[in-house]
């Protein structure tokens, strides 16, 4: 049997939090390739070459916020199948909104361990997000 493989884009400047995401990702036993956009003009860069399967995105990078790469990501057709998962530290209620509100698919608070960012992932890759682009009501739009 052939294990199908996730194309994850991981749109974050910060290389420790890569690193945990990594780990978190094996830890969940996620099958991925993973490639890491440092900033949001590399991401738009690397969206044009292959778009993902899914895309974990920061809220602060340079060049461009999460936010506004979000907006740029909804206004686009070619990304209408794009789940957006937006990966954060930031807890206040303004990112919440104005990500959900421009049509990110959930909101992942960065995790204090592997083991809990490990147990959201697995959550996060339980949809079938090639079948249904999945938009969960505002109660269960935040994962921590």
């Amino acid at each position: 049997m052939i294990e199908e493989r996730n194309d994850v884009l991981l749109a974050e400047d910060d290389n420790d939090d890569v690193i945990v995401f990594e780990l978190a990702m094996k830890q969940a036993n996620i099958p991925a390739d993973i490639r890491v956009a440092t900033d949001g003009d590399k991401l738009f860069t690397m969206l044009k070459q292959l778009i993902p399967d899914i895309l974990f995105l920061d809220i602060h990078m340079p060049c461009k916020d999460g936010i506004s790469c979000i907006i740029e990501i909804r206004r686009n057709k070619d990304y209408d199948h794009l789940p957006v998962i937006m990966y954060t530290s930031h807890t206040t209620d303004k990112y919440i909104e104005d990500s959900y509100r421009n049509g990110a698919n959930m909101y992942l608070m960065k995790s204090k361990t592997v083991q809990e960012l490990s147990a959201n992932l697995k959550r996060i890759f339980s949809v079938d997000w090639k079948r249904n682009m999945y938009f969960p009501p505002k109660q269960n739009y935040v994962l921590s």
